[in-house]
């Protein structure tokens, strides 16, 4: 069977640097951070007192309150991020076509806040008062759910959960399903609102969070002086589209996604493999896939959280991977100016890649200070670099040992 050449078409996301992808991409290739201090809850009992949050988003630019209020606050970003997407797409989802448009959106943690309000209710009020939407706001699939609603995507429906890994499989299992003839356009990414107490209390208590009370200092990926990630929230989502389909509408075209990449580490619920073992297996199976060679990579969007084991030992599996070409690399994470936004970080990480092959500058790494001996590559410091990006490669790394790498390319008749 003939594999079907996979384009990007369109792109949307909400995220702590902005409410769109202009505005996202512009904070970020300046440079500016979404941290700040926590508002979402009162940070006073926890030790983290920093979060990416969204700011000034109208959900009522997308949907009615009253349709608002049956959704958990993911599935809020996810329905903004696809309009977005497929507007950006210029993409028309009518009844001829809507059997062959999917979606695959993914969410890490899903509906926490609903489940926390509502057991807040069923412990105060008990089982009567607890909404009727209360299941449909929690799982994860909702995203994709109400997204096919909202849109009329008829097609390929799945919901990944992998963790932290989420976004960057949900993107590269939607991009096989194109690949194998099964869909002819999917709406694919991640989405994420986990600012709320239960999270905080347990990744403060797995001591994955920075207790770096400082908003500009807090998120410093592959810094000396690094002690964890800081949370954040949004969504990033992506319109792929099968090559034919897209040039026979017209559609413009950002980039083209030639290779994917997912393995387990088999080791460790939160902690990395040694030396990075899994994700270096995760690129290398990427790069085989595109039919690029490792020279033929300019830049990666690592998954580089700020917490000491994961930027180390990604430092050592692009090593691994890249040889003498990993010093070549271009390096970034853009995590330091989003934060963490969990299940929807490869998402948004996807959409920084395809611009950096599209407009021909690499996002910086911000808050690189002090470098760390042991991360010694080209992290992209505290400033943008305007650079031609032939090929871009996007790690997304989970708890559970989920390892899961993507590539885009120029696109090329």
């Amino acid at each position: 069977m003939e594999k079907k050449r996979v384009v990007v078409t369109g792109l949307g996301a909400v995220t702590p640097i902005g409410n769109d992808v202009e505005t996202t991409w512009q904070n970020a290739i300046n440079g500016v951070s979404g941290v700040g201090p926590i508002t979402r809850i009162d940070s006073e009992p926890y030790a983290a007192k920093v979060a990416a949050e969204l700011k000034d988003f109208d959900v009522e630019q997308f949907m009615d309150k009253k349709d608002a209020r049956k959704m958990d606050r993911f599935t809020q970003y996810a329905v903004a991020a696809s309009f977005m997407a497929v507007k950006d797409a210029n993409l028309e989802i009518t009844d001829d076509i809507a059997p062959r448009v999917g979606v695959w959106i993914g969410s890490g943690i899903g509906g926490m806040e609903t489940f926390e309000q509502q057991y807040k209710t069923l412990l105060e009020k008990g089982p009567r008062r607890v909404s009727p939407f209360f299941v449909p706001m929690l799982i994860p699939d909702m995203a994709t759910g109400q997204v096919s609603i909202a849109l009329g995507a008829k097609g390929f429906n799945s919901c990944t959960v992998t963790a932290c890994a989420t976004g960057t499989n949900s993107i590269g299992d939607a991009f096989r399903v194109i690949e194998r003839g099964e869909a002819d356009v999917m709406i694919s990414g991640g989405a994420e609102a986990p600012l709320t107490e239960m999270s905080f209390a347990g990744f403060t208590a797995n001591k994955a969070l920075s207790t770096n009370p400082d908003p500009k200092t807090a998120s410093r990926p592959f810094d000396q002086d690094r002690d964890g990630f800081v949370m954040g929230e949004g969504a990033g989502i992506v319109v792929l589209e099968e090559l034919e389909h897209a040039l026979a509408r017209g559609a413009k075209i950002y980039a083209e996604i030639v290779g994917y990449g997912a393995t387990g580490d088999a080791y460790h619920i939160t902690a990395p493999a040694p030396g990075g073992e899994g994700g270096s297996r995760a690129m290398r199976m990427a790069v085989e896939g595109s039919g690029l060679s490792v020279d033929d990579i300019d830049y990666i969007n690592a998954h580089g959280t700020s917490t000491p084991y994961n930027d180390k030992f990604e430092t050592l599996a692009i090593k691994e991977v890249f040889g003498e070409h990993a010093k070549k690399l271009a390096i970034s994470s853009t995590k330091s100016m989003t934060g963490h936004l969990l299940g929807a970080a490869g998402g948004v990480e996807a959409i920084f890649s395809v611009l950096a092959i599209k407009e021909g500058i690499i996002p910086p790494t911000i808050n690189l200070q002090t470098p760390d001996p042991e991360c010694d590559l080209d992290y992209v410091p505290n400033k943008s670099r305007k650079q031609e990006v032939r090929a871009a490669l996007s790690n997304s790394l989970g708890f559970g040992g989920h390892n899961a790498t993507i590539i885009f390319k120029k696109y090329n008749a």
